[in-house]
């Protein structure tokens, strides 16, 4: 069938993909740029351009036949879309996944904030060019409230400009409830009465609609905009981005250099709370401008603000740095130094009942304990790759007789000496070795937090030496043991962030060794799937030496926590040259899995104290019984009951005050201690002891031996 051709001067906008891609074309002799995004002119025969730009594609996309549509200004053509769910459907290029969950419901598409785009995640606003796997981002994912938390910011800076003309902005970023804005406001300042005008200015912007407008900005562009803006902070951002990497995002009268992503328009944000103003220096350097930070959060429903303010009033009350002082379990002291923990007795007896339950679950789980020492030359830091990967959040080395020394800042490479220090076969694995150890990390002074960030810290931690037949089962049994902690804290809300590597930056920031990344990968996530697990996959998150699970657990008032992490990894057992012989009697560098499933003492145990509100479980209590004697006529009766439960193993004091018994019971309530037994003439006649229970009052009259054999037994069974 003959093919008829027409030769012609048209214009086209090809549209591929995303990518700073180039392609030659050899039309009649003439050479044509194609490039994505740009407008073309050329003499051009169709049947020739079909098959050179369907060739160039089908090379891009992988694909044996793409079917090319033209019109007079486009070239269009079918992509796939690949869903979590493993469905692909068919979109026309330059869809985007607003466009996609139109398609799929209305109601849908109105709740779509974002999208995670091969691993990327993208305003739901941006087209897609290529074959993507794609999943919709809504406020109730981790990356939607990001999104909607940045453009919030961005919102919040507009307002900002509009009531402090000439203000300029360095950057804000989302966090992890919330976001904040630093900007330059000159020689004026801001109040708390700035911050209630601010809010109604943001709800009467947001009320707008207006789109957030992605545009691609040449350097020299984005450098003349903030000059004739006179933003110097902008401008020193520019310096460190080179031509197609540079993004303007707009909505209304604002315009800001971003990278995104941002949420469709501002009409997704319903309720805003500007919480605090703070200060901030240029950069977090203290020779640099103090600037001014502005904190918010929002919300896409004024009752989930509400909701959120109520949770905040709870968490003051629960905040662990008050509970711990007021209940002597912890203090920090300036001589000592920031970050630096000093645990009072009834802390401590917190870690050891919390030592004792790793101890006994370890041992059960076929645990072997160790212990290493605090510091280890550099060298062996450099053989496991943590210098130079992880040198910044290292204390600076000390040097002796000529050797460079370091605190240590993680257990793992002295486990793997302990491995390699007798000869191991097949018959050997797997094998498991544990140590609460002390650990030593360079946090910066504005990251510290109570118990929540520190600089020394004490680490529920074991690396498990595996076959691969091995690791499936290996894997398993720790996700198990979290779920046991889980229920004997109450904890009812988790989830497992997966944190893959991102191939860009193999190399760099990962180990480059691209094949057992993704086997390693697909190893964790088959034990997280079988196991009905729930878990989400977080892109560019992993340790630098293979993929982990953070694990984020919920307190009771609904508060998010990183409690801890549980790691593969496949390169350390190569660098230390860690080896067992196999079943073919030959060598064979065994999997580890570095786990602690409680943590840190510091974190874990400041979550704890706002999950139970100091009110801890009788088994965890520092002090788990309080005599109380009406009078000091009863007073040794009281002490003799104190060493009937001592030699119980059961925590009790005396009050021995000269004060009423109700003062006592006010104070000993106060202290949050679990059981107040008060005793009088007619208890101490009978023997029996009057019971109070934390939080629920007089509870009855019980016989001694009666009482510590019920409290014995909740003490044992860990009871919440």
């Amino acid at each position: 069938m003959p093919v008829k051709t027409l030769s012609k001067f048209v214009s086209l906008r090809v549209k591929t993909n995303e990518y700073d891609r180039t392609a030659g074309f050899d039309f009649q002799k003439e050479f044509v740029n194609f490039k994505t995004g740009i407008i073309i002119k050329f003499r051009i025969d169709f049947l020739i351009i079909n098959t050179c730009i369907q060739n160039y594609l089908l090379q891009t996309f992988n694909r044996t036949s793409l079917d090319l549509h033209f019109s007079e200004n486009r070239i269009s053509y079918m992509i796939n879309i690949t869903f979590p769910d493993g469905a692909v459907r068919q979109y026309e290029n330059g869809t985007t996944a607003l466009d996609i969950a139109k398609s799929i419901s209305e109601g849908l598409a109105r709740k779509i904030i974002a999208a995670n785009v091969n691993g990327q995640v993208w305003d739901a606003t941006r087209p897609i060019y290529n074959d993507a796997s794609l999943k919709l981002l809504t406020w109730n994912d981790t990356d939607g409230k990001s999104t909607f938390w940045h453009s919030s910011a961005h919102l919040m800076a507009e307002a900002v400009e509009s009531m402090f003309p000439g203000v300029k902005f360095w950057v804000g970023p989302p966090v992890e409830n919330g976001f904040y804005y630093d900007m330059d406001l000159g020689d004026r300042k801001m109040s708390d009465e700035d911050l209630v005008a601010l809010e109604k200015k943001m709800s009467e912007l947001a009320r707008k609609n207006n789109s957030y407008i992605r545009k691609e900005i040449p350097k020299t562009e984005a450098v003349k905009y903030f000059t004739d803006k006179g933003d110097e902070y902008k401008l020193d951002l520019l310096q460190g981005l080179n031509d197609g990497e540079i993004t303007f995002y707009t909505q209304g009268n604002f315009t800001d250099l971003c990278r995104g992503p941002h949420i469709p328009n501002t009409g997704f944000i319903k309720a805003i709370k500007l919480t605090s103003i703070a200060g901030a220096y240029w950069k977090g350097d203290e020779k640099n401008k103090m600037l001014t930070r502005v904190y918010g959060i929002s919300f896409p429903s004024q009752k989930e603000l509400d909701e959120y303010l109520l949770m905040l009033e709870e968490a003051k009350k629960r905040d662990h740095r008050k509970l711990g002082k007021e209940l002597g379990i912890f203090t920090m002291d300036d001589d000592v130094g920031p970050g630096l923990a000093l645990w009072m007795p009834n802390g401590t007896v917190i870690i050891e009942e919390l030592e004792k339950l790793a101890k006994e679950t370890e041992s059960a789980g076929g645990y072997k304990r160790v212990v290493t020492p605090h510091i280890a030359k550099e060298s062996m830091y450099l053989t496991s790759g943590h210098l130079p990967y992880y040198k910044d959040s290292m204390f600076p080395p000390m040097e002796l007789e000529g050797i460079k020394y370091y605190l240590k800042a993680m257990n793992c490479p002295h486990h793997h000496k302990i491995f390699a220090a007798e000869p191991k076969s097949y018959k050997d694995l797997p094998l498991r070795l544990a140590e609460y150890g002390t650990c030593y990390r360079y946090e910066q002074s504005g990251e510290l937090f109570g118990l929540m960030r520190v600089r020394c810290l004490h680490m529920n931690d074991a690396h498990i030496y595996c076959t691969k037949e091995q690791f499936y089962e290996e894997f398993k049994a720790v996700n198990d043991m979290y779920l046991k902690y889980f229920k004997i804290f109450g904890v009812d809300k988790y989830v497992m962030r997966l944190s893959l590597h991102d191939p860009a930056k193999l190399g760099k920031k990962y180990v480059n060794e691209p094949e057992l990344w993704i086997e390693t990968e697909a190893l964790v996530r088959d034990v997280l799937i079988k196991t009905n697990t729930p878990f989400v996959e977080v892109q560019d998150e992993a340790a630098f030496y293979g993929p982990k699970i953070d694990v984020q657990i919920w307190s009771i008032i609904g508060r998010e926590f990183t409690l801890a992490t549980n790691q593969v990894d496949f390169a350390q057992g190569r660098s230390f040259k860690l080896e067992f012989t196999n079943h073919d009697n030959k060598a064979e560098t065994p999997l580890i899995i570095h786990r602690a499933p409680l943590g840190t003492h510091e974190r874990f145990i400041g979550f704890l104290l706002e999950h139970y509100a100091g009110k801890f479980p009788l088994w965890l209590a520092p002090v788990q019984v309080k005599l109380l004697p009406i009078s000091d006529k009863f007073l040794n009766y009281a002490k003799t009951v104190s060493q009937q439960l001592k030699k119980a193993d059961i925590r009790a004091e005396v009050d021995d005050r000269n004060e009423k018994i109700g003062k006592k019971i006010r104070d000993t309530e106060l202290m949050k201690v679990p059981y107040m037994l008060v005793v009088g003439e007619k208890e101490m006649n009978e023997n029996k002891v009057a019971v109070r229970r934390q939080g629920k009052g007089d509870i009855g009259v019980k016989d001694v031996v009666a009482f510590i054999n019920e409290a014995k037994e909740e003490i044992l069974e860990r009871r919440e």
